[in-house]
């Protein structure tokens, strides 16, 4: 009888101990991985202010300005999702806890219960009388199972006290938890409270940016102008490349670029590599992405990008993003310098560089410096690496294909 009270007593403690596994448990990972966003947009909110503010006062507008102010809100959204995100969490952990701490008080008060019944028969029934029981036994059998019966009620008040001290402890954890839980939940309402104003206070700046392009229609018609004839120039350019690779395996008889082993090789390895392949410049921001794109302040007109612009600091080195053999060098009229790099049958086109450390035929290993990024001091010190990926002569979006 005892024992099979001692189970009942030990399973119903057990199904707590898994409700509370299960309902208070199952949230650490989701949380931590909002955390983890939430931290990188922070640092890059934090990098992208630091390359507005760099910009020198009172230079003409430009569009890859108000790109770093629109990309300061898009990542503040992302925090405040974040923030929201994190907030429900926490509250349902709030909640899973709070039916924790309720469930372990009522289980608590029937303990103490049980064992004050316990307490209380043990009194009445002293050892003197425990004695007695077993002397006045008809024959050794019965003492026997008399001792063995008393024997069974010790250790059964030693596990229920064991069991009260057990369920105490993990309430006052509990408890615990759900106090700091109720901090952390306060913290977060101020947090996206600051978010919040901080949005606020970039859509303006977006909007007066904006306002103060629409003055300039003239000037940011001819830029882009000019910038559509560069990038006009560089396609072509790629494009008479691939051209003679596609001229020479058609002399061999075979689709697509002739490629040696080697080359095969470095083409299998780059293609397994996507979305895994390192920035072409240590640290930057996308400020123009891949695809045709509506201009924010010119009316009627689609700027388009074969690759993606990333902005970066004065000074910045561009790098391969994979290893592979340089298969041009050459300038272009207005837009600086252009590397392209070959990885069997992809290229990476790397443009608006001030100079090169390499040249045509040169071997080149992934993260090698190339050369160095102009920086635009009519604009601000604008400093911009152009970026493209191909797959022979299909153009790829590199944001596929560079590290997230």
């Amino acid at each position: 009888m005892l024992y099979r009270v001692n189970q009942t007593a030990m399973k119903r403690l057990g199904f707590i101990i898994i409700f509370i596994l299960i309902f208070t448990g199952t949230k650490a990972q989701p949380l931590d991985d909002l955390k983890s966003r939430k931290k990188k947009a922070e640092e890059e909110i934090e990098y992208t202010s630091k390359l507005i503010k760099e910009a020198k006062e009172g230079e003409q507008s430009s569009l890859n300005k108000l790109r770093l102010i629109e990309n300061n809100i898009y990542q503040r959204n992302r925090i405040i999702s974040a923030l929201n995100s994190e907030s429900d969490l926490i509250q349902q952990q709030i909640d899973d806890n709070t039916r924790a701490v309720k469930a372990l008080e009522v289980e608590l008060a029937n303990i103490k219960n049980e064992y004050a019944d316990m307490i209380r028969a043990a009194f009445k029934n002293k050892s003197s009388d425990n004695l007695i029981l077993l002397l006045s036994s008809d024959d050794f059998n019965q003492a026997y199972k008399r001792y063995l019966y008393l024997k069974q009620y010790s250790d059964y008040r030693k596990v229920q006290l064991n069991t009260l001290q057990s369920l105490q402890s993990t309430l006052e954890g509990k408890v615990g938890e759900l106090k700091k839980q109720k901090e952390e939940k306060a913290q977060l309402l101020v947090a996206q409270e600051l978010e919040a104003r901080q949005l606020s206070s970039e859509k303006k700046q977006q909007n007066q940016y904006v306002q103060k392009m629409q003055k300039e229609q003239s000037r940011l018609r001819q830029k882009l102008k000019e910038q559509q004839k560069i990038e006009s120039d560089l396609e072509k350019e790629i494009q008479r490349i691939v051209e003679e690779e596609a001229k020479k395996s058609r002399v061999a008889g075979k689709p697509g670029f002739e490629m040696t082993p080697e080359q095969k090789l470095i083409s299998d390895n780059f293609s397994l590599n996507k979305s895994r392949l390192p920035w072409p410049v240590e640290r930057g921001i996308i400020t123009e992405h891949f695809g045709l794109h509506i201009h924010p302040s010119l009316k009627n007109i689609t700027i388009k990008n074969n690759g993606v612009d990333i902005t970066t600091e004065p000074g910045s080195r561009a790098r391969a993003v994979f290893s592979g053999e340089v298969s041009r060098v050459f300038a272009i009229t207005g837009g600086n310098m252009a590397v392209i790099v070959r990885h069997g049958q992809y290229l990476t086109v790397y443009s608006n560089l001030k100079d090169v450390t390499v040249k045509q035929g040169d071997i080149v290993a992934t993260k090698q410096n190339i050369g160095t990024v102009f920086t635009d001091s009519s604009e601000g010190d604008k400093t911009v690496l152009k970026f493209q990926v191909w797959n022979e002569n299909q153009k790829m979006d590199p944001e596929e294909w560079i590290v997230k």
